[in-house]
């Protein structure tokens, strides 16, 4: 489905507390995707809101979310370009425990139709080393669901933040034919400053696959402070784009497919690979 060498956008943002002042922002950097040539954007996590209490993203779902989606779907249209719109809080399909709900995202083609959705699977409950704590679980229920998609960047294998320390993800997403992943992200700048290079590079590393990690930046209302960095990782583990601390930005990178089956050959790591021998949930 994907041409040669698909231009893909990663987007990083500065998010908003809420919908209304984040909308004109993704519109203006949506637009500025498509007018780059890209076939395809990767919008960040908390895409929706960036709340001063996460407990109001769950309102959020039913009162801002189908809107924001409609408007979503129309820039995609409007502008000919795929998108990869993650997160938005979402009422789960079974219904929530009440105060809970999906953190999702989704997928939108260039005709402005949803073809895709992933619920993010692992949620970010820590203490960090400051003593600085997050519950996701308190607002969000965790999917379980792997999502592969055919989009023009190739097979998309999804992903959000916080999976990216789930290398078993990864790598049944790329047995499954992945091509690329998507990480919509949020990292603290403080687990960012650690990790998020090596981490995402080593996930590209490891499965042969483009990595295409979009990021929020700066202090949020909730006095958050987000490390940025949205970047492309090739599947030599080469940062070819790396927004560093800009806000509200697009940074675009070539998925060169041709280069990509060549290194596959030389060093088939897929093919190589042993997972008869681990007990990695099959």
């Amino acid at each position: 489905m994907h041409s040669e060498r698909p231009e893909v956008a990663v987007v990083q943002m500065n998010g908003r507390a809420d919908w209304s002042a984040n909308r004109p922002v993704v519109e203006r950097l949506v637009a500025e995707a498509a007018e780059g040539g890209a076939c395809l954007a990767v919008l960040p996590e908390n895409l929706l809101a960036m709340p001063a209490h996460p407990a109001e993203l769950v309102a959020m779902a039913e009162r801002d979310t189908p809107a924001a989606i409609e408007s979503l779907c129309d820039m995609a249209r409007r502008h000919g370009i795929w998108l990869v719109a993650g997160t938005l809080p979402a009422v789960p399909a079974e219904g929530g425990h009440g105060s809970q709900v999906a953190a999702r995202s989704l997928v939108i083609d260039a005709k402005g139709e949803v073809v895709a959705q992933y619920d993010k699977i692992h949620l970010f409950d820590v203490v960090l080393p400051d003593g600085e704590s997050y519950r996701e679980s308190a607002t969000f229920r965790a999917g379980d669901s792997l999502v592969l998609v055919d989009t023009p960047a190739g097979r998309l294998g999804m992903a959000t933040c916080f999976d990216l320390r789930f290398p078993e993800l990864f790598a049944r997403l790329a047995r499954q034919g992945a091509d690329w992943f998507c990480l919509p992200s949020a990292f603290t700048r403080t687990t960012g400053q650690a990790h998020w290079h090596v981490l995402t590079r080593a996930r590209a590393i490891e499965n042969s696959a483009w990595l295409v990690a979009a990021a929020q930046v700066g202090r949020h209302a909730d006095g958050r402070e987000t490390y940025g960095h949205s970047l492309v990782a090739d599947p030599w583990g080469q940062v070819l784009v790396d927004a560093g601390n800009e806000p509200d930005c697009v940074r675009f990178a070539r998925l060169d497919y041709e280069w990509l089956r060549g290194l596959r050959e030389r060093f088939p790591v897929r093919r190589l690979h042993r997972p008869d021998l681990f007990d990695d949930g099959q």
